[in-house]
């Protein structure tokens, strides 16, 4: 493999998973090319929950700080019952997190987090980026990975050792990775759960009407057993992000899509005045289908292309979780493979045996947050009491496993 090839990457997609690879790899003193085949860098959906395991992250490649002005740090995580708005817990946040967990934890709208890595890209002359150029080809052999791509109607080639695959829930690249399957696999897999999404301006009747029943300065979920809401602001707390989960039928495959309104509102029923008032005052509501990889394909392959994020595991998003495991796959990704120059294309396994054990802890606690939190009769009064019973300390405690986790040197065998 000649010296251009064993030092370059090549990125398909330019979003929180691809940009983070992007920073990882350069940081390393590796050369990257980027293709993302929107013409224009776009955030999908709206807010997002960042943890200290991202955030962590963040600072390292020199991103948090871009993002910090835009971003919000709220106090705590709190739980509401949807029928009665009565608090049921509190996990505390703000400083105390950042005391915990050595970094902050931080609510944000995509589109800042999309333009603080985008600004940061910008500094790192080692990195490439081309929009509107989707990726039409790969030959991988024993001399490396060529892709191809579409720019501006030219077909353009870029060699490198390593193909990431940071395309997303509907990835392309993921069907080179599972090929034999590739004919007969869908790209995706519908959860049967739709997620409505709404921002509002803090300062309008609907941002008004959630302060009256919300915490305006936490992450507060309401509880029900036919959905539940998460709420949150973002944009320097001049906005709030609220998105709320239903059962539903597949719509068209994409970030948003058309559903029934009434939908939201029949799941609704039994919910307090004050929320069902918000929801009315904060529509028109945009439908998000949410879809899911299938956790049992490959993530690598033996001569060189690597997913990473939604593209190799998109999970449900009841843990939150989204975009801080696509920042910690691209950091990780890096790592591993920085770390043996010789064969950099064997690391590939070793980083899919370790990330897999992590990723199925953090969809598993989003498979249980799912359930309790749309738990009913003597489940809930379950879950109610035992979340009286124990202490905001001890909430935060059972966090620390996923809040406080750090990248670990791994030794290959």
């Amino acid at each position: 493999m000649n010296d251009t090839r064993s030092r370059q990457v090549v990125i398909a997609g330019a979003g929180v998973a691809g940009l983070t690879a992007a920073l990882a790899f350069a940081e390393r003193g590796y050369r990257v090319q980027v293709f993302e085949q929107a013409q224009r860098l776009e955030a999908a959906g709206a807010g997002l929950q960042l943890s200290p395991n991202a955030t962590r992250i963040l600072r390292q490649l020199g991103v948090l700080d871009r993002l910090l002005p835009a971003a919000v740090r709220p106090e705590a995580v709190v739980l509401k019952d949807a029928a009665t708005l009565r608090e049921l817990a509190r996990v505390p946040l703000g400083q105390a997190a950042e005391t915990r967990w050595q970094a902050p934890y931080l609510v944000a709208h995509r589109a800042d987090l999309q333009s603080a890595l985008t600004a940061r890209v910008a500094e790192m002359p080692d990195i490439r980026l081309a929009t509107g150029a989707p990726i039409g080809g790969v030959a991988a052999g024993t001399h490396g990975i060529t892709a191809t791509a579409y720019v501006d109607g030219k077909t353009v080639e870029a060699e490198g050792f390593l193909l990431v695959g940071a395309d997303g829930v509907w990835s392309s690249v993921r069907g080179l990775v599972d090929s034999a399957k590739r004919a007969t696999s869908p790209r995706s897999r519908f959860s049967g759960e739709l997620a409505w999404r709404a921002t509002i301006p803090a300062q309008s009747a609907a941002g008004q009407a959630f302060a009256a029943i919300g915490a305006p300065d936490c992450v507060t979920t309401f509880l029900h057993p036919g959905f539940h809401m998460v709420a949150y602001p973002v944009s320097k707390g001049d906005a709030f992000n609220l998105v709320a989960f239903t059962k539903g039928e597949r719509i068209a495959e994409g970030w948003s899509g058309h559903a029934d309104p009434g939908i939201l509102a029949n799941a609704m029923r039994g919910t307090a005045p004050g929320l069902v008032w918000l929801v009315k005052e904060a529509g028109p509501w945009t439908a998000w289908p949410i879809h899911t990889a299938y956790p049992e394909r490959p993530w690598t392959t033996p001569d060189g292309i690597a997913l990473i994020g939604d593209a190799a595991h998109a999970m449900t998003p009841f843990a939150a979780q989204g975009a801080a495991m696509a920042i910690e796959d691209a950091a990780t990704l890096a790592d591993v493979v920085c770390a043996s120059p010789a064969d950099p294309l064997a690391a590939l396994a070793v980083w899919e045996q370790s990330r897999r054990p992590r990723v199925a802890q953090v969809a598993r606690r989003g498979a249980i947050n799912r359930l309790a939190w749309h738990a009913a009769g003597p489940v809930a009064i379950t879950r109610n009491l035992f979340l009286k019973m124990r202490p905001s300390g001890k909430l935060a405690a059972d966090l620390d496993w996923l809040y406080g986790w750090r990248q670990q040197k791994i030794i290959r065998r």
